[in-house]
C-alpha cells in the first residue's frame, strides 16, 4: 500500500508539471495579452506594467521563472486584480464552491445510487422505465437549460426561491438542484447496469439458493460489488463540481472560483488561468487517488500494484 501511494503521488507530480506547462505555452500562443483590451492605457504604461510582471521577457525565461515560483507554493500576483495573489484569491472563492458542491455531491450520490438500484431490482417495469426515463434526460439536457428553467418558474413566475447569490438556504436550491442533476442521473445509470451485473452472478444465486433474504443479498453482496463503478466516477465528479460550475455560478451570480476562472480567460489574466487550472488538476489527481485507496477497503480481492 505504501509504495502505491508513493508511485502514485510520484506519477500526480509529473501530471501536474505537464498539465501547469501545457497551459502556459498554450495560454501564450494565443493572439493578444492581458492589457491590450485596455484601450485608456498608454503604450508607455502598459510596457511598463508588462515589464512589472515579466512578460516582456522572453517566453523561455517566463516558463523557467513562473515554474521555480511554483514549486515555492507561489502562484504569482493576478494581472487585473491588482494588488491581489492568486493563492488568496482562489482560497477565498472556493469555500463558496466546495459548499454548494458538497451539498450537490451529497445530493447526487444519495438520489443516484438508490435509483440506480431500484431501477435494477424492477427491471423492465414502468418504474424502471420512468428512472430509465429521468436520468435520460438528466444526462441530455445541458445545465443552463436547467439553470434557465428553474430561474423562471420558481424564481420568477412562481416567486418561491430567490435567483441571485446565496445569502439564506433558499439561495442554495436552485443551484444544487442544477449542479446536481446531470451526476444524480448519471450514477442512477451507471448504478442500473453494474447492479443488473452483479444480480446476474453466481454468488447472487448461491446466497438466494441458501435462503437469503432480498435485503441481506442485496446490501451485503450486490451493493459492495456493484458500485465500485461509481467510485471510479465520483473521484473527478467530486473535484470538479467542488471547484464550481462555471455555468452554475455565473447564472445564479454566486462568488465561487468558477466566476473566477471565466472572468481570467475573457480578461487574459494569466497568472489566474495557470492558479485555476493548476488547482483544479491536482484535485482530480487527489481524488482519483483516494478514490483508488478506497477500493481496496470495499473490495479486498483488489491489489493495488
Amino acid at each position: 500500500m505504501g509504495k502505491y501511494i508513493i508511485k502514485r503521488l510520484l506519477l500526480a507530480a509529473l501530471t501536474i508539471f505537464l498539465v501547469a506547462t501545457l497551459t502556459f505555452f498554450l495560454m501564450n500562443a494565443v493572439p493578444g495579452g492581458p492589457y491590450e483590451a485596455e484601450k485608456a492605457i498608454s503604450p508607455q504604461a502598459r510596457a511598463a506594467l508588462e515589464a512589472k510582471f515579466g512578460l516582456d521577457q522572453p517566453l523561455g525565461v517566463q516558463y523557467v521563472t513562473y515554474m521555480k515560483n511554483l514549486l515555492h507554493g507561489d502562484f504569482g500576483p493576478s494581472l487585473k486584480q491588482r494588488g491581489r495573489e492568486v493563492k488568496d484569491i482562489i482560497f477565498s472563492k472556493f469555500p463558496v464552491s466546495a459548499r454548494i458542491g458538497g451539498i450537490s455531491v451529497l445530493m447526487a450520490l444519495c438520489v443516484g445510487i438508490p435509483l440506480g438500484c431500484i431501477s435494477a431490482l424492477n427491471r423492465g417495469t414502468a418504474i424502471d422505465n420512468t428512472i430509465i426515463v429521468i436520468a435520460t434526460c438528466g444526462i441530455a439536457v445541458p445545465s443552463f437549460v436547467i439553470c434557465s428553467v428553474c430561474m423562471y418558474f420558481f424564481g420568477v413566475k412562481l416567486r418561491l426561491l430567490p435567483t441571485v447569490g446565496i445569502s439564506t438556504w433558499k439561495h442554495f436550491i436552485m443551484p444544487v438542484f442544477a449542479l446536481s442533476f446531470y451526476p444524480t442521473a448519471y450514477i442512477a445509470r451507471l448504478m442500473r447496469s453494474s447492479m443488473l451485473d452483479v444480480l446476474g452472478q453466481d454468488y447472487m444465486r448461491t446466497a438466494k439458493a441458501k435462503g437469503l433474504s432480498q435485503t441481506v443479498s442485496l446490501f451485503k453482496h450486490a451493493l459492495r460489488n456493484a458500485i465500485l463503478p461509481v467510485l471510479t466516477y465520483v473521484g473527478p465528479m467530486l473535484a470538479y463540481t467542488l471547484t464550481g460550475s462555471f455555468i452554475v455560478e455565473r447564472i445564479f451570480t454566486i462568488p465561487g472560483l468558477g466566476g473566477e476562472f471565466i472572468s481570467s480567460i475573457s480578461n487574459r489574466d494569466y497568472m489566474m488561468i495557470m492558479g485555476t487550472t493548476i488547482f483544479l488538476a491536482t484535485l482530480v489527481i487527489v481524488m482519483n487517488v483516494i478514490v483508488d485507496i478506497i477500493y481496496k477497503f470495499v473490495d479486498p480481492r483488489i491489489n493495488l500494484k
